[in-house]
């Protein structure tokens, strides 16, 4: 399998930490050398090892914002 290359451009905002440190988070994150994008997931503390977590365009972060907005 093929290693995936990433770069955190900019973190955003820390939404929640566990209790052994992983933090979930939303940032705007390179993958593989292209187009930033947001991301949500957790993070061990160094940022060297991730979960599952979803990536967003800036459209499709706007339209989910929208989504929730009325809740």
């Amino acid at each position: 399998m093929a290693e995936i290359q990433y770069e955190i451009v900019q973190t955003i905002a820390v939404l929640s930490e566990s209790a052994k440190g992983w933090k979930k988070e939303l940032n705007l994150v390179s993958w593989n050398g292209r187009e930033p994008k947001y991301d949500i997931r957790d993070w061990s503390e160094n940022h060297e090892k991730m979960g599952k977590g979803v990536t967003l365009s800036k459209d499709e972060l706007e339209k989910l914002k929208d989504a929730i907005k009325p809740l």
